[in-house]
């Protein structure tokens, strides 16, 4: 019995003419409208805006925080999956017979620059500085922060957040994006991939709800990595020249101040926007071979004058230690913990103080002799046995909130740009396999990350292990620490020069980053067309700008200490429904894996009985 063709007759309606033309105009303006009232509520109540966001965010991670966790695990097995399966792993993207678009070597090269971008820059040190201090294994009292003992563990969840775990994120809508676009010939956008559940309901509202989304998820996501990318700019200006105008010096350390946020973003931004006008946006490949000649520079200087040997044996054991956890690390979520049950898990004398000790021991970014430090009156007065048997009771609590700090920003922030990168593999990755998709845009970028967290991050951990950083590594802002690091390495015109150079590559991956993700926006908005006009590249430029610097402006009001809390709360509250998309994404690509086998099989079947009657 034959199975009816899927279907492919997607019809996104354009505008024929005037300034959408070739635009689809509701997905452009439901965009736009979401975007500029959030920029008119954070720049008109910054206040307001800032907290409830705060407010939203908190309360989505307390329901929604296992669903992230459980689905990027889901998203990571899916793809183990359908690699191993010979049936699927052999199916090509593409037409029978066709070539790959690119080499290997060229795909690589193209994978290696998506994979090193601003988010390596900032966090190559400051994730495993981070970590070393507070995870899980730290929380549970199996392991003390910043010690020697507590490096293999700050790695494993170093490597949860930038290994295979996240690159899945990405493939999982490259694969869904690509197997459509090349397969059946649809467009490259993400309605599409959910044609196998939805079909011609995709042609209307529906179709453009989803792509809003998508839309959506790229904006917040890139505005999140362009927030964090500025803020290491100013930095990185900040220790070159000493211009204590661009920094906040009131706190411990100097932190980038809301004057020089807002001036390197309209820097930034204004770079961006030339390049799309003047059209040297075409030159992006150029900016990126200039990012990988830049990045491996930096790269050699680690190895050169870091700790090699330390960060090679720490990658050894640190990557066998990733795998060997990696099914608990896929699917371990945790929930909150109620003050009630909190009180019901504490011993008898404690009980009565319930409520004065359930914020200290809940506390995800302090440690035992923290929490004994803090305690005043009768609940100082409890016996040693007593104050680590309540510590012990609100280790849930603990272990949740330090997960929906960490772990679940970081999903929700490789959910986000998932459009963005997942479109960019898509694109490389005409003629490839399935198996060759998975392998090689999950395998190798994160095998580039791990170097890059383990050079960098574990030189940083070595100095401060060592005894010569004496602590002004950890006590640097995140955004600071990757320059504080060459400090300790460098001196003299060399540690200026490399520091230069370090600036001049935050830039450039700024620029590409922005130029890329408005790309990405105006693809999604006319229908998967790769040629896009250059007046709403502008638009999207400028709507782009207002929404981080209203967020980050947001982020600082009413004494906030991090610029970028706001932008991480629309950030996460965006990437919720998307996460959503990306399920009902997977679940499609199942069944379209699992059909089109069987309607190969049928095919076969019917060529076979074609050769039996010819022969007879």
């Amino acid at each position: 019995m034959a199975i009816k063709p899927p279907f492919t007759d997607m019809e996104i309606k354009k505008s024929p003419a005037g300034f959408y033309e070739g635009y689809s105009i509701p997905i452009a303006l439901i965009s736009k409208l979401t975007m500029v009232l959030l920029v008119i509520w954070a720049l008109f109540w910054p206040t307001h805006a800032n907290g409830i966001l705060g407010s939203v965010n908190g309360r989505l991670l307390e329901g929604f925080n296992g669903f992230y966790i459980i689905s990027v695990g889901f998203f990571a097995l899916l793809l183990v999956v359908l690699a191993v399966l010979p049936q699927t792993g052999r199916r090509l993207m593409g037409t029978p017979g066709e070539a790959p678009e690119f080499s290997n070597f060229s795909w690589f090269s193209m994978m290696f620059g998506a994979g090193l971008g601003v988010g390596l820059m900032v966090f190559a040190t400051a994730e495993p500085l981070g970590l070393w201090g507070s995870n899980p294994e730290v929380l549970a009292g199996n392991v003390e922060g910043n010690t020697a003992e507590g490096v293999e563990a700050a790695y494993r969840y170093t490597f949860l957040h930038y290994g295979f775990h996240a690159w899945a994120i990405y493939v999982v809508t490259g694969l869904s994006l690509a197997y459509y676009a090349y397969t059946r010939d649809m467009p490259l956008t993400i309605r599409s991939a959910l044609t196998p559940l939805f079909g011609k309901y995709l042609n209307g509202f529906l179709g453009h709800l989803v792509d809003v989304l998508g839309v959506v998820a790229t904006i917040l996501g890139v505005s999140v990595t362009i927030g964090f990318g500025v803020s290491q700019l100013v930095d990185g200006v900040y220790a070159i020249t000493g211009a204590e105008w661009m920094m906040d010096m009131t706190g411990d350390a100097p932190k980038p101040g809301t004057v020089g946020l807002v001036a390197a973003l309209v820097v930034i931004m204004g770079m961006s926007i030339i390049s799309a006008v003047s059209g040297v946006g075409r030159g992006v490949k150029y900016l990126s071979n200039l990012n990988l000649v830049l990045s491996l520079i930096l790269l050699l200087t680690f190895v050169i004058f870091g700790s090699f040997l330390f960060a090679m044996t720490t990658y050894a054991t640190a990557l066998a230690d990733y795998l060997m956890h990696f099914l608990s690390l896929s699917f371990g979520a945790y929930g909150p913990e109620t003050e009630a049950a909190f009180a019901a898990s504490l011993p008898a004398e404690a009980a009565p103080l319930a409520s004065e000790l359930y914020a200290g021991a809940t506390n995800s970014w302090g440690s035992f002799a923290g929490f004994q430090s803090g305690l005043t009156g009768a609940a100082a007065a409890l016996s040693p046995d007593v104050q680590a048997a309540v510590y012990a009771a609100g280790e849930k609590g603990r272990q949740f909130g330090w997960q929906a700090g960490w772990t679940t920003f970081y999903w929700a922030w490789w959910i986000a740009f998932s459009p963005f990168v997942g479109l960019f593999l898509a694109r490389i990755s005409k003629g490839r396999t399935v198996r060759e998709f998975i392998l090689g845009c999950v395998i190798a970028p994160a095998l580039v990350c791990f170097a890059w967290m383990t050079i960098l991050g574990g030189t940083a951990i070595d100095l401060e292990l060592s005894g010569t950083a004496e602590g002004a590594i950890i006590g640097a802002s995140n955004t600071a620490k990757l320059f504080v690091t060459l400090g300790q390495m460098l001196s003299g015109e060399f540690l200026s020069a490399i520091t230069i150079m370090c600036v001049v590559l935050i830039m450039t991956f700024l620029v590409t980053s922005a130029d890329s993700g408005i790309l990405v926006m105006n693809t999604i908005m006319s229908g998967g067309e790769q040629e896009t006009g250059v007046k709403h590249r502008i638009v999207w430029g400028v709507i782009l700008t207002l929404v981080i610097g209203t967020l980050l402006i947001a982020g600082k009001t009413n004494g906030g200490a991090d610029p970028m809390e706001a932008l991480k709360s629309a950030m996460i509250i965006g990437a919720l429904p998307f996460t959503m998309v990306m399920v009902l994404m997977c679940l499609s690509l199942i069944k379209a894996l699992y059909r089109d086998g069987l309607r190969d099989k049928h095919a076969s079947s019917v060529a076979a009985q074609g050769s039996e009657a010819a022969a007879e």
